[in-house]
């Protein structure tokens, strides 16, 4: 049978000589500070773990790779809400075993055959600065700490912090809810919270609010998705700003409006996020189009790169990997890591109601303590797992979301979890500009087998969007 990938550390030999010889090439000035961040420790600490594990397990090899789709149901004070917008989400678990009794955890999307197929009889020291996929690279690391007896941080370099700031999110929905999910998550030990704004809900009714429940220190990250706000987006986050619980903006402007973002940071004083990066986060980093950055989505090399490049601009980041507890303990050990990886991160591991890890990472006053023990710190909880992979939360149909004015006026919408995105990016659909502080209140209509639904619901598969006047 054909391998595409080297085996007995064959990738990470190759690419420690890569290194070295890159390195040689950039001698001076900031890429070599970069390159001195984000290669040498990586590389030389994952290639001395190779070298334990070596001499007291001998050649190992990854012999076989359980994949199972589970479906988890979100908490009950979060679920009528997130379920309106998602539906039930599935995720993939892995467990990777090796040929000396060893496994490690993964989570995330399902990888087809040939991505799986490529992992099997080689090394997990193979998969230093994974490449192939997300959810296989936290196994690959966990098996490498537990190889080599350390927790995965180590791998990355040297621990700049012992216990990792975390935040919370939700889904933009009514004030009175809004208030709940800053109650509930203060209660959990949780300090921030994220959510997306939506133009089917008033921000400043939102605000207010969850101002009126927050504790002091009690912070929001609003998201506002690159909307362009039906108004002018420096004048709402200004507004917004006023408020106590206002805490950072993530996407105020389109990421390749540079100009703009430097402009935006010299008029508020709170901090301004970036998502994601239309030049690579590298002009813009250097420009100081933003306070901090968020990575999401990308696979490990490229977040060892980048935080390279963060650590040598002095500019804070966190890590963006959506999962349960395997994926929220690889990222607390790549925020300990990694020197500016400093803004709270999030997972959404705290929106389910169950997990297949023994250990779950709760916070404390909005922080996770780092793991220790060898590899991710997390084990397999089997029959939570077995349960899990049985388990089928209720669909979600779709349903109309009503919304009305101050002045009386009725706006009607299908929505489905099929299109999730139509609750914070309605633009797409092409409808009619809209705003985040237009003076609406909106409800989820479902189904009630009456005929004024069925006749909205008809007219609404015809026209798309209905208004009335009230």
């Amino acid at each position: 049978m054909s391998r595409s990938m080297p085996r007995d550390g064959g990738l990470l030999l190759q690419s420690c000589k890569r290194d070295i010889n890159r390195r040689r090439f950039i001698a001076t000035g900031a890429g070599g500070v970069v390159a001195g961040a984000m290669l040498s420790g990586p590389c030389g600490t994952a290639w001395a773990a190779k070298k334990t594990a070596d001499s007291v397990h001998g050649p190992v090899k990854i012999v076989d790779i359980e994949v199972h789709q589970i479906k988890v149901d979100y908490l009950d004070w979060l679920h009528y809400e997130l379920n309106h917008y998602y539906g039930p989400i599935s995720r993939t678990i892995y467990v990777v075993h090796t040929n000396n009794g060893l496994y490690g955890l993964g989570e995330g999307s399902k990888e087809p055959p040939e991505v799986i197929e490529k992992y099997i009889g080689t090394s997990p020291f193979d998969w230093v600065g994974d490449e192939t996929s997300i959810a296989l690279a936290k196994a690959m690391y966990d098996l490498m700490g537990k190889l080599a007896g350390v927790p995965v941080y180590k791998l990355f370099g040297q621990r700049h912090r012992r216990w990792v700031p975390v935040g919370s999110w939700t889904v933009s929905t009514h004030p009175a809810q809004m208030a709940d999910a800053v109650r509930n998550y203060a209660a959990l030990g949780y300090r921030w919270m994220k959510y997306h704004l939506s133009p089917f809900e008033n921000v400043f009714d939102q605000l207010d609010a969850m101002q009126e429940v927050a504790p002091e220190g009690f912070k929001v990250l609003f998201d506002l998705t690159r909307f362009h706000h039906y108004g002018h987006n420096p004048d709402l986050v200004e507004r917004i700003a006023q408020y106590p619980i206002a805490g950072a903006f993530e996407d105020p402007l389109d990421t390749r409006d540079i100009d703009g973002y430097v402009d935006l940071r010299n008029r508020i004083r709170l901090p301004v996020i970036i998502h994601g990066s239309q030049l690579e986060y590298s002009y813009e980093v250097l420009r100081r189009a933003a306070d901090g950055y968020i990575m999401g989505h990308h696979k490990l090399n490229v977040v060892m790169e980048r935080a390279g490049l963060f650590a040598s601009a002095g500019v804070p980041f966190m890590i963006q990997w959506v999962g349960g507890h395997i994926t929220r303990a690889m990222t607390t050990h790549m925020q300990a890591a990694f020197r500016t990886a400093t803004l709270p991160f999030h997972s959404d591991a705290e929106t389910w109601k169950a997990d297949v890890v023994n250990e779950p990472l709760e916070p404390i006053n909005g922080f996770l303590r780092v793991p220790e023990r060898p590899g991710l710190g997390v084990t397999l909880n089997r029959e939570e797992l077995e349960r899990l992979t049985k388990n089928t939360p209720p669909e979600q149909p779709p349903y109309i979301l009503k919304t009305r004015f101050q002045n009386g006026t009725m706006m009607y919408n299908i929505m489905s979890p099929k299109k999730s995105h139509f609750m914070v990016l309605p633009n797409r659909w092409r409808l009619i500009p809209l705003s985040f502080d237009a003076p609406v209140t909106s409800e989820y209509w479902d189904d009630d087998g009456s005929p004024e639904y069925k006749a909205m619901f008809k007219r609404l598969e015809a026209e798309e969007m209905v208004i009335e006047k009230g």
